[in-house]
């Protein structure tokens, strides 16, 4: 069960850092939009992260 959230962590990483890189490739609100919900991503996968050590 463990490495199934692992795995679906990794794949969260994934999407969110291609969502950067293609939002950064388009210019204006668009690609605003787009980085930001791949920054959204990683900040949750971080959040998810250090709740464990609270």
């Amino acid at each position: 069960m463990k490495w199934v959230i692992r795995l679906l962590y990794l794949a969260v990483f994934i999407v969110s850092m291609v969502l950067i890189t293609v939002g950064q490739r388009n210019v204006g609100p668009r690609g605003l939009l787009i980085m930001l919900a791949g920054l959204t991503g990683i900040l949750a996968l971080l959040y998810l992260y250090n709740k464990k050590f609270q």
